[in-house]
């Protein structure tokens, strides 16, 4: 079965839409901004539209000319801060507003918070490259 592949505008504008009207949408992501948790072109991820946004929620957020999928490591107010689980630095800063949905499954399974990733931000530097050397 061939994959069918379309521009990130045209399928994530009618995912948020159906997210909007309470449907669950499922996705396989692209990149690497989200290694080792999620892996681009492989995993799929199932998103919702969740009322509530939490520090270790992964969300699609609409920024300013493109789509980014990272976990959310801080919220201030109807303000978050997002970073991807593959970086090991630089952020994304956006409103409450601009999250189009939550993951709430990877490849059929709740996902994690990612406590202890955040934890050893420091070192995963050293992890990634490992990962990257070995799995990739």
């Amino acid at each position: 079965m061939d994959k069918l592949v379309m521009k990130n505008e045209i399928i994530l504008e009618e995912a948020a839409t159906l997210m909007a009207e309470g449907r669950d949408v499922c996705l396989t992501p692209l990149g690497s901004s989200m290694l080792p948790f999620i892996k681009g072109g492989k995993d799929s991820v199932t998103l919702r539209k969740l009322e509530n946004v939490e520090v270790g929620d992964i969300a699609l957020v609409r920024l300013p000319g493109r789509y980014v999928l990272h976990r959310v490591i801080a919220v201030d107010g109807d303000k978050i801060t997002l970073m991807g689980d593959g970086n090991i630095r630089g952020t994304e800063k956006c409103r409450l507003a601009d999250v189009l949905g939550t993951v709430v499954e990877v490849n059929g399974k709740k996902p994690g918070k990612g406590r202890f990733w955040r934890r050893i931000k420091p070192l995963r530097r050293y992890i990634l490259a490992i990962y990257r050397r070995v799995f990739i």
